[in-house]
């Protein structure tokens, strides 16, 4: 099988109740990809950096086997940065700055022979990107669409087009009461299906996430942290995760979707435990199997 991940490609500035972070690998496509390497085999990532960007990152996501042929490197330019603060709750943060660089003209390319691609990621990025690459891939088997409130405000018509055209949507609570303006998640999530995807997953930070099919539901609550260090990249850790099982198992049932939602929650758990992606930098198969039984102990009565 085959993942095709894109988005974006950052270096961050963090800085949360626990310390601050400079040039911090970050970007969409980052945590998506790191994420999917450790349930599958074959991750193919597109996205665009500048000349700035460190070697270093370059050689440890080529490392977890990410083929990077479609990430561009524009040597007169800076690569994409975002600087946020995080409150006390670490559910609230302050953006400091966005700096777009070469993602401000970035255009997606499909190499050919990744335009058959049977799992499809849409990371975080503009609808109209997405929209992009829709237009290059070739009857794949999934496509998977994460999105963000920024887009729900600014470019909800585009979105639309998106949703309209994947089969699984996920976003987080606030972003669905947001698209859809009902309150309540499972008239939200009703309303979301009947948008296009046969499939939503509502990302609910400390409360868990839940998946909802037309004739589904389900639902897991977070895992139990004693220490919270770095929210940044979680959804997209989670986005990674969920597909990067699907693609390993071949197996697109929304009883396989269940376990998919395990593995992103499992993934993401470790993800914030730590600055950047130094929470997912290293994990082994005995660690993300240790959380993942965690997970069914915790939802089995």
């Amino acid at each position: 099988m085959s993942v095709l991940i894109v988005g974006s490609v950052a270096l961050d500035y963090l800085e949360t109740p626990f310390g601050k972070m400079e040039q911090a690998l970050g970007g969409s496509a980052t945590f998506c990809s790191i994420s999917a390497s450790y349930l599958t085999e074959n991750v193919r990532a597109v996205g665009i950096v500048g000349g700035d960007f460190p070697q270093k990152h370059v050689d440890y996501l080529t490392s977890r086997n990410i083929d990077l042929k479609g990430l561009v490197r524009i040597e007169d330019g800076k690569t994409f940065s975002w600087g946020g603060r995080y409150h006390e709750d670490m559910n609230t943060r302050d953006t400091l700055y966005t700096e777009l660089g070469v993602f401000e003209d970035f255009h997606p390319v499909i190499p050919d022979d990744w335009k058959q691609s049977e799992f499809v990621l849409l990371g975080n990025i503009h609808p109209s990107l997405q929209i992009e690459v829709l237009d290059q891939i070739e009857e794949p088997k999934l496509v998977v669409c994460d999105t963000m409130n920024l887009w729900i405000d600014i470019s909800l018509k585009e979105l639309k087009a998106v949703i309209k055209r994947v089969n699984v949507l996920i976003l987080n609570d606030e972003e669905a009461r947001m698209l859809t303006k009902h309150n309540n998640l499972i008239e939200a999530g009703k309303k979301m299906l009947r948008m296009g995807p046969s499939v939503v997953v509502i990302k609910k930070g400390e409360h868990g996430a839940v998946l909802m099919s037309k004739d589904n539901y389900f639902a897991i609550p977070a895992y139990p942290l004693e220490e919270l260090k770095d929210p940044t990249g979680a959804g997209d850790t989670f986005a990674g995760g969920f597909i990067g099982w699907l693609d390993r198992t071949g197996d697109v049932s929304v009883a396989n979707m269940r376990k998919a939602v395990v593995y992103g929650s499992v993934l993401a758990s470790h993800c914030v435990e730590e600055f950047s992606i130094e929470g997912i930098r290293d994990l082994s198969e005995e660690q993300i199997a240790e959380r993942f039984n965690t997970f069914r102990t915790m939802s089995t009565f």
